[in-house]
């Protein structure tokens, strides 16, 4: 069937269930609308309502640069007439003032540092409390209210078309914002380019779900990788290009659904693969932005995934030092894999989170950090370090390292510093700059840090100096796939014997 075919009977579907749709009593959802009777949700549609979609990243985060996938299913959803027959006005406000002038307020955050404004922290307060109240005009949802309890959106939501326009006022406001400071070297082309995931990018996911339950991240709500979406369910043909945010598309070995039924047939390929054919056959580039699961990774993964139109860097991540040597052997399929030899790949690193081990964030920590690093290098992969925070604490920030942590992903996360200087050069370039532009201590923060580190622990040293493109990988390494065959050859001849 025809992608366009596809798209076709999605909206016939969703015509034909409408009537049945509409009764469901909603739950409590990320986002948008509270529990209610069917009765009551079908008086509350009698008539138009003027509705305020807040983004709350996008207000107080100034350099935050992606859509909230729920706020565009919320904001076509409350427009759709098919569920409000009398319509509904949809703005996106990105401001906490003049709210007075919506009937209803839905405020979404997703990152739980995003600090918003006290008066509207009581509001949330009160709504977590109650969160049924029927005199409630504002609403809240999203991971940065509710980290890894936050409910989900109704069905009816979650799976319908985004929409794609909701950001577009604001993308001109900024525009005409940074004209009218009157910069000779504006240059509008350019400055558009920091808005492409708003304008470039279908945005959908076709997976949910990771069975690994990481203390540390947020999606612990579900104990299985299951089928979401179908393509066409998100995909906009105007559009260049995908980005799917699924949780662990990898995992997707088995054809469940959201409930644990398993839909697989027998003899078929993995369930993954048969969504990566219909990602190929829709012929656009497309990217994992919450990156892929580097532990799951097998020779057949590496071929299909290197062979695909693909947009940007490959991300995985590479979370804690236990796993060192199962991410080397999957580094060694990597970089055996023909098409990967060119390829752009990423890894997240997380740091400063110590997996409930008995042991403070200190010099032993930083060396675990440095030996990831290194072994990055020495497969030609850029790091990216993310710097653990829990809902109400920065662990790292109490260390006596903390410079250390930051200057870290300082000079990781720029990769036009990381390919060019070690990280003792980079401190340097810091302490140089900082006497340049008219510093008055003896040394900046970051050479202090720097130095005070490097002569309390001089084992740290050779990590410092690390260099990309300079660390090698050793001839003496292991080859795991030569481990991995003489381990098959060895159980082969236990058996026979």
């Amino acid at each position: 069937m025809s992608l366009n075919a596809s798209i076709a009977g999605l909206y016939q579907y969703a015509l034909t269930e409408c009537m049945n749709e509409i009764m469901r009593p909603f739950s409590c959802m990320r986002g948008g609308l509270r529990d209610s009777s069917a009765q009551g949700y079908i008086e509350s549609v009698a008539q138009q309502l003027k509705i305020a979609i807040v983004d709350a990243d996008l207000i107080i985060r100034k350099k935050h640069r992606f859509p909230n996938l729920a706020c565009m299913k919320l904001s076509a959803y409350y427009q759709d007439r098919r569920y409000f027959p009398d319509g509904n006005t949809v703005e996106l406000v990105w401001s906490f003032e003049g709210w007075e002038n919506y009937d209803h307020v839905i405020v979404s955050k997703v990152f739980t540092d995003t600090e918003i404004p006290g008066w509207l922290q009581t509001e949330f307060e009160a709504f977590k409390h109650d969160p049924h109240r029927n005199d409630r005009r504002i609403e809240f949802g999203g991971t940065g209210f509710y980290f890894d309890k936050a409910p989900d959106l109704p069905y009816e939501v979650e799976h319908h078309y985004p929409d794609y326009g909701l950001y577009l006022k604001w993308i001109e406001h900024k525009i005409k914002e940074e004209k009218g400071k009157g910069s000779k070297s504006f240059n509008e082309r350019r400055f558009r380019s920091q808005f492409k995931e708003y304008t470039e990018y279908s945005i959908g996911f076709l997976t949910r779900g990771c069975f690994r339950k990481c203390p540390f991240c947020v999606n612990k709500k579900y104990g299985h990788v299951f089928r979401h979406s179908p393509i066409s369910e998100f995909i906009d043909l105007k559009r260049k290009k995908i980005c799917l945010l699924d949780d662990n598309f990898f995992g997707f070995v088995q054809d469940y659904d959201a409930g644990g039924i398993n839909h697989s047939r027998k003899g078929a390929p993995p369930a993954w693969k048969t969504l990566l054919k219909e990602l190929q056959d829709t012929g656009l580039p497309f990217k994992f932005k919450q990156g892929l699961d580097e532990r799951l990774l097998s020779r057949e993964m590496c071929q299909e995934l290197f062979q695909s139109k693909y947009d940007g860097d490959f991300t995985f991540a590479f979370d804690k030092i236990s796993d060192y040597d199962l991410i080397h052997q999957k580094l060694e399929i990597i970089r055996s894999t023909p098409m990967s030899k060119k390829a752009s790949i990423r890894f997240y690193v997380l740091v400063g989170f110590t997996y409930g081990e008995d042991r403070a964030l200190n010099a032993n920590d930083i060396e675990d950090d440095f030996r990831r690093i290194e072994l990055l290098m020495k497969y030609r992969c850029l790091p990216y370090i993310m710097r653990y925070q829990s809902p109400t604490d920065k662990p790292w920030k109490k260390s006596r390292f903390a410079k250390i942590y930051t200057e870290m992903a300082r000079w990781c996360n720029q990769p036009n510093f990381f390919k060019k200087k070690s990280f003792r050069e980079y401190c340097w370039a810091c302490e140089e700059y900082y006497h340049e532009h008219g510093g008055r201590e003896e040394h900046c923060s970051t050479w202090s840090a720097y130095c005070e580190i490097a002569k309390a622990y001089p084992r740290l040293k050779k990590y410092f100096a690390l260099k990309y493109g300079e660390v090698k990988r050793l001839i003496g390494e292991p080859d795991f796939a030569r481990m991995q065959r003489r381990r098959r050859e060895a159980s082969a001849r236990r058996k026979r014997g």
